[in-house]
């Protein structure tokens, strides 16, 4: 009888891009992956480890096209922390890893130093175990909440715990008092980003500024009053 011949399947690779690699963290990113084989089941994954050291991740599922490619912003996922055409899913789908002590929430402490993202692809479909896999290819990438030229100036005066951002240029700009925190933490991360899309952004404590934290109550109505005078 003739020998029957096994035809060898063809190991999946990959080459993985990440555009801007750099760039504000509302702003969209394409995650391309290519050079694998065709009809290839393959999951993006994402990590992140927050400043207080505790990590997040996201993944999807996708199946390489005929030319063995795979664009996030196009294909759809079926499944993972996100479903659909979600260019953005592996930002806004992000989670605590798997273990984490509940009730955990992703704050930015310091808006003078960028969000960094591993963004990795696996052969399969998988759903856990990703620190024990070896991915087909790894990136970096750079999501940052000041954009160059943002200028961050601290408010003390008349009793104020406050931040300024102001945005690159002579302006004027538009102006907005951005009241925003919780978890007893002062949060500057959503006024830095109101200033990099040029509006002046003041983050006022209300929560952690020495005042309450000598009296333990609240601010009240006159710490928020601004007194205007000619």
């Amino acid at each position: 009888m003739p020998q029957q011949l096994k035809m060898e399947e063809k190991p999946c690779s990959a080459a993985l891009s990440v555009q801007p690699s750099r760039g504000l963290v509302d702003e969209k990113f394409v995650v391309l992956v290519q050079n694998t084989v065709p009809s290839c089941p393959l999951t993006i994954h994402a990590s992140h480890q927050c400043e207080d050291g505790h990590s997040w991740h996201a993944f999807a599922h996708y199946t390489s096209d005929a030319s063995g490619v795979v664009n996030v912003s196009e294909d759809c996922s079926v499944g993972g922390t996100y479903s659909g055409v979600e260019a953005m899913g592996l930002l806004w789908s992000l989670k605590p890893v798997p273990g984490s002590k509940p009730g955990l929430r992703m704050r930015k402490k310091n808006v003078q130093v960028p969000m960094v993202i591993t963004i990795s692809v696996y052969k399969g479909h998988l759903t856990e175990g990703f620190g024990d896999q070896v991915p087909l290819a790894s990136t970096e990438v750079e999501r940052w909440y000041m954009a160059p030229g943002v200028r961050r100036i601290a408010v003390t005066e008349d009793g104020l715990t406050a931040t300024l951002f102001l945005p690159s240029g002579p302006g004027p700009f538009p102006g907005l008092l951005d009241l925003w925190g919780g978890g007893g933490q002062f949060a500057e991360y959503r006024a830095a980003l109101l200033a990099s899309h040029g509006i002046a952004a003041m983050a006022l404590d209300y929560l952690t500024c020495k005042y309450t934290m000598e009296t333990g109550k609240m601010v009240e109505q006159d710490y928020f009053e601004v007194n205007l005078k000619e």
